[in-house]
């Protein structure tokens, strides 16, 4: 007959309240830097490029991509166009929040690290697009040189 020995294996008491001080201390230390209003946040990098679009649709579904300083059109979108229809509502839900209509002109601006972010002046609400994957941005960064000759000289800010 043999006799089997069950060794439990325990955590000593000091070092579980060790890792549940070192816890606690990290989750003071980041309630403390939010409620303290500090901006966690990377400086944006400079606007390489801006390009000011008006979005809008038509009859058949479609949404037209309209240059706002020469008045031309530089893309119609047609289908589901998911990303960009959905980055759109959201800014025009915002602006319908705020009794604003359609007359000031979206920013779309190409940042010297590659990055492109969506801004609406008339309410100050952004996208930052590389955050939704570079399938997505892409959608947005070909707008930014799409029938550039159609604009007038110094569109490109």
């Amino acid at each position: 007959m043999s006799a089997t020995h069950h060794h439990q294996e325990t955590i000593p008491n000091g070092l579980l309240f060790a890792m549940a001080g070192l816890v606690l201390a990290s989750l003071l230390a980041v309630a403390a830097v939010r409620w303290s209003g500090v901006s966690i946040h990377a400086p944006d990098a400079s606007a390489a490029v801006t390009r000011s679009l008006r979005f809008e649709d038509r009859a058949d579904g479609s949404v037209a991509v309209i240059d706002a300083r020469s008045g031309h059109e530089v893309e119609r979108v047609q289908g589901e166009a998911g990303f960009l229809r959905g980055a759109l509502r959201a800014l025009t839900r915002e602006r319908r929040m705020r009794d604003l209509g359609p007359e000031t002109a979206f920013e779309l601006i190409g940042r010297a690290d590659g990055r492109l972010t969506l801004h609406d002046p008339a309410t100050g609400v952004r996208i930052d697009l590389e955050s939704f994957g570079p399938t997505n941005a892409a959608t947005f960064a070909r707008l930014l040189t799409l029938n550039r000759s159609a604009a007038p000289q110094g569109a490109a800010r």
